[in-house]
């Protein structure tokens, strides 16, 4: 039997940007990648060894290609994703090709903000106070029986769509039917804004054990540029929660992911710390994009922990001593969000690559384009990803490239 007879496959949902450091991760473990998406100029398409125009979102069409894969190709081993939020999906299509996945319902509660406050709320995970709103004048209500600032936001969009910060200048009738437009279920709900430092996390879950090599702070320093919208900016390898703090967040994170039903796969948090302990924002039961798991992660630790969550997904025993830093190394990400308009020119892009401390560069438009308003992560202008010995250095070369690369747009 051959040696790619003997490669097990692994079926990748989607081949965005997002996805390329999972599609790569597979390919250097030498598995078979095919990788399917809606859009057939996916840049995924490019890394994998097969791929097909389906739709990731369509469930009857992705059972459809395995069907036909599987009969007519090879055995599927494997499904999996990063950085697009179809765990629902994911699990589903495992489920009917009989391999490894999380609880279906686990991945339906994570995909609705709404269930997974509930499901929280019912096993003890410190969450912040929430409810499903009916309407405008239910919002009113609700501001006016609790003050602000609040938070509301649709129930099943990812990326910042339709999250909004409301405050004493908010227009509420108008932000409520903006939030209810971008969800895909109609369904809007609200919750307490919470002050403190935010950190991200991406847990390892192995037989109910819990292993949390992505632990980095969010960073929200342009909340008064884009509000009412909230975008976030990035982020910080290594947090500065550390100590007991840490151990509060991690012990947070899996009393999550158990009170899901997720004891063998993946869990990305969002946590914000308050002054009276970690609570859960949000989590979703698939690999992070955005530079996560790709970039903060193994450039700051040394760690590729996607390596683990493929394993798993195919049934396989993860490398937990891999999941060990060997480094600790200070890491940020940072986006360009230039003014709206047509882009006249780019300046500074060979001077920042030439820099051996600028590890990524990315720039996702062109002179000529149109830079749309910022109202979600989906209009980020571009990344780089800087690295250096310590956190004071790391923000004078985060600075330096925003002072180097500009971008001028017409109004």
């Amino acid at each position: 039997m051959s040696v790619i007879q003997n490669q097990k496959t692994v079926l990748l949902l989607g081949g965005s940007r997002d996805q390329l450091f999972l599609i790569k991760t597979a390919n250097q473990m030498g598995l078979y990648t095919v990788v399917v998406d809606g859009n057939p100029a996916s840049a995924g398409f490019d890394l994998a060894d097969d791929y097909r125009v389906v739709s990731t979102m369509d469930l009857d069409a992705l059972k459809a290609f395995v069907d036909e894969y599987r009969s007519q190709q090879r055995k599927i081993d494997a499904v999996c994703v990063m950085g697009s939020d179809i765990s629902q999906y994911v699990a589903q299509l495992a489920a009917y090709i009989n391999v490894p996945h999380i609880p279906i319902e686990a991945a339906n509660i994570a995909t609705n903000k709404l269930k997974m406050k509930q499901c929280f709320q019912q096993s003890g995970v410190a969450i912040p106070w929430f409810s499903l709103l009916a309407s405008a004048n239910h919002l009113a209500d609700i501001v006016a029986q609790r003050g602000l600032p609040l938070i509301i936001k649709p129930l099943d969009r990812s990326g910042a769509r339709g999250v909004f910060l409301l405050t004493e200048t908010s227009d509420l009738n108008a932000l409520y039917n903006k939030a209810k437009s971008e969800s895909f279920c109609g369904e809007v709900m609200v919750e307490e804004y919470l002050a403190g430092p935010q950190i991200s996390t991406e847990t390892i879950m192995y037989q109910g054990c819990a292993y949390t090599p992505g632990y980095v702070d969010r960073n929200y320093e342009m909340l008064s540029r884009f509000a009412p919208n909230i975008i976030e900016n990035g982020g910080w390898q290594p947090s500065l929660i550390q100590g007991e703090q840490r151990k509060k967040v991690e012990t947070l994170i899996k009393q999550a992911a158990l009170a899901l039903g997720v004891t063998n796969g993946v869990i990305k948090g969002d946590i914000v710390y308050t002054k009276s302990g970690p609570k859960v924002i949000e989590v979703a039961t698939r690999l992070s994009g955005g530079d996560f798991s790709e970039s903060l992660v193994p450039l700051g630790l040394g760690i590729n922990y996607v390596e683990a969550a493929l394993k798993i997904a195919l049934g396989e025993q993860p490398e937990l001593d891999k999941l060990t830093p060997v480094i600790n190394t200070a890491v940020a990400n940072r986006y360009f969000f230039p003014a709206p308009g047509k882009i006249i020119s780019i300046s500074g892009i060979e001077t920042v690559r030439a820099m051996d401390f600028v590890k990524k560069l990315d720039i996702w438009y062109q002179v000529g384009d149109i830079v749309p308003e910022t109202t979600s992560h989906a209009n980020r202008f571009g990344v780089f990803i800087v690295t250096a010995d310590n956190r004071q250095q790391l923000e004078q070369r985060v600075k330096w490239v925003y002072d180097t690369l500009k971008i001028e747009t017409s109004v």
